[in-house]
């Protein structure tokens, strides 16, 4: 049996695999985000072990013979957090995470000390990365980055509570702006820009090997045997497409999750900074993935359904109900309820509907919201393929893949086909498994399978010429309101 440990931003998922790639079971357990001021996102550390360990208790009480049988842990996490540790290993302050905006001016700065930063990195330097919260630590809370002496990804501090090791691994580190990311290894250049040294950086492994072993006292609380091999693990898009077969060149899936993630893998490094195309390494050797990132995807479906007092199956129903001909007068919706990255790298941009009227109701908003996610997506792809990257089908991973309706409207703005696969939704878990399975001795071949397709949609080229048409007034909507996401407001708020 091999072990999956996924530390998401709202919960950590763990999921037992066996060795036929059937998943046992899985179980989870949630958290908050703290946000003490605006355009703030902070977690704490100890909820991720005290969470993570919650659900391996559940998980072990539900399947204790399969449990007892794990031979090999991966691990898996939401990106770019940085969690500060001293001399001793102690957190110094709250996780400042992938979604925290409040390095806005650091940005600047690191580019301006950094000029091969776009060249070495790939991508353009962003609030949501870890180097320029550095820098903001650096400016802002002197003392503490005084005293750190190491930085870790998340996933990387529930290595470090199972091993007793520091480790990264490339995908994951690829998000940094620390990483040398055709090389993958760190760049002295690059953390001399942020006054960091290479001392302070875990050390790196490729996602499929072994990083460690589960520390001895923690083997026997939970009831396993002496050497339980830990592989490096990735980030989760990386995760996420070891879950979901993506790794030939060519391979690419959408993630509607948090926020929303088009992939696609390739066999060289092809960056595309301009448009803030995110070129990352891959969780396994020899292989490079190119993403855009939408920062709010299914967590516009909820916050509209928050805001017409409904839930999802019910307004995705009424969506699903509105006559073909009614789609043309919805509202436009700019996603942007935390910003933006592909294409636009605007930290201050908003969420928008525009275009409403007296018929205008809760299941137009509904349609304008996930269309609006849709767009955004469509956008990415569009900078993605500038790039030379090239995708004739797109597997469908996170909440949002649920759907039928969001799965067809994706084929229809993407030109894509799309594919629903058996288990989708535990995809970031899976691949974590997945490379605990081959740091333990799995073969590639035997470990890295595609999941059965379960449902396949085919675009809708009239359609897709329509919903081109929208794509025009939505990208001429942000052109018209970027002047009023004036950051000056919000300072004067």
């Amino acid at each position: 049996m091999y072990l999956g440990i996924d530390l998401g931003t709202s919960e950590v998922k763990v999921l037992l695999l066996a060795s036929d790639g059937k998943v046992i079971g899985t179980a989870g357990s949630p958290f908050t985000v703290s946000r003490p001021h605006q355009r703030w996102s902070e977690q704490n550390p100890a909820d991720w072990w005290s969470g993570t360990r919650t659900a391996l208790s559940a998980l072990r009480e539900r399947y204790p013979d399969e449990f007892a049988q794990v031979r090999g842990i991966g691990l898996s996490g939401q990106m770019h957090g940085a969690v500060l540790l001293d001399a001793e290993d102690r957190v110094l302050r709250p996780a400042i995470l992938w979604n925290d905006m409040r390095s806005v001016d650091e940005c600047a700065q690191l580019t301006a000390r950094a000029p091969d930063l776009h060249r070495i990195a790939g991508n353009l330097a962003m609030p949501g990365f870890t180097a320029p919260k550095l820098l903001w630590v650096a400016r802002h809370e002197p003392e503490i980055f005084r005293r750190t002496t190491c930085v870790l990804l998340p996933k990387d501090y529930l290595r470090l509570m199972l091993t007793g090791g520091k480790v990264s691994d490339p995908s994951d580190a690829a998000g940094t702006m620390w990483l040398d990311v055709a090389k993958r290894d760190w760049s002295d250049e690059l953390l001399a820009a942020c006054d960091m040294r290479r001392s302070q950086m875990p050390a790196l492994a490729e996602g499929s090997a072994p990083s460690g072993t589960l520390r001895a006292e923690l083997a026997r609380e939970l009831g396993l045997p002496a050497g339980v091999v830990v592989a490096a693990g990735g980030g989760d898009n990386a995760t996420s497409a070891v879950g979901i077969g993506a790794t030939q060149p060519g391979d690419g899936f959408v993630s509607l999750g948090t926020s929303g993630v088009l992939c696609v893998v390739g066999d060289r490094f092809l960056p595309n900074p301009a448009s803030a195309v995110h070129a990352y390494c891959h969780a396994i050797p020899d292989r490079w993935q190119q993403m855009s990132v939408v920062l709010s995807a299914a967590s516009c479906l909820r916050w509209v359904c928050k805001l017409t007092s409904t839930d999802e199956p019910t307004l995705l129903g009424e969506i699903a109900a509105l006559a073909p001909d009614a789609l043309t007068t919805a509202p436009l919706f700019l996603p942007y309820l935390s910003g933006e990255r592909t294409p636009h790298n605007d930290p201050y941009a908003q969420g928008v509907f525009f275009g409403m009227t007296h018929a205008t109701d809760r299941a137009l908003l509904g349609y304008a919201v996930i269309e609006g996610v849709t767009l955004a997506l469509a956008e990415g792809l569009d900078a993605l393929r500038a790039a030379g990257t090239e995708v004739s089908a797109l597997s469908l991973l996170g909440g949002g893949a649920r759907s039928d309706y969001w799965a067809q409207l994706l084929a229809d703005a993407l030109g894509t086909h799309t594919r629903k696969h058996g288990g989708g939704e535990t995809g970031a878990a899976l691949g974590a498994a997945r490379l605990g399975w081959l740091a333990a001795g799995g073969h590639p071949a035997e470990v890295l399978t595609k999941p059965p397709v379960e449902s396949e949609f085919t675009p809708d080229m009239q359609r897709h010429a329509t919903l081109r048409e929208r794509l025009d007034g939505f990208r001429a909507l942000y052109r018209h309101v970027r002047p009023l996401f004036d950051p000056s407001r919000e300072r004067l708020a």
